[in-house]
């Protein structure tokens, strides 16, 4: 049974080392094609995602500004670091320092977009949903 596979296998890979060989020649004198540039700003999608995105960023904002109970809370990582420096961890305290300084940043981040996604739905408003 053993052998069974290993034969198997070996075929497999030798049939497959074959193919990128006679693959990769015929790869290398063909001429890449150039990359499609795009033709619009993506308005339309972006007025159709633009409620999905609003309520992602909701909740990520109350999930960082939620208590100490909650996972993801900025709360809750202020309590492990001081958890952490009380035990003497110091290597944990500052690796977990550093999470809690970019998650911190991250709200400043978020409400940002927010207020952007605000002008952005505003727009939407008053330009057809991007359909022009």
């Amino acid at each position: 049974m053993y052998v069974r596979r290993r034969r198997t296998l070996l075929v497999g890979l030798a049939a497959a080392a074959l193919l990128a060989t006679g693959t990769g020649v015929a790869a290398a004198e063909s001429t890449p094609a150039p990359a499609a540039t795009p033709t619009g700003d993506g308005a339309k999608a972006l007025c159709k995602r633009a409620p999905k995105i609003d309520h992602r960023i909701d909740r990520a904002l109350k999930r960082l500004n939620a208590g100490a109970g909650k996972r993801g809370s900025i709360a809750r990582l202020q309590q492990r670091v001081d958890n952490a420096k009380a035990a003497g961890h110091d290597e944990i305290a500052t690796f977990l320092q550093d999470r809690l300084t970019f998650r911190k940043s991250l709200v400043t981040t978020l409400k940002q977009r927010k207020t952007d996604l605000a002008d952005v739905t505003t727009w939407c408003k008053d330009n057809d949903e991007g359909a022009s």
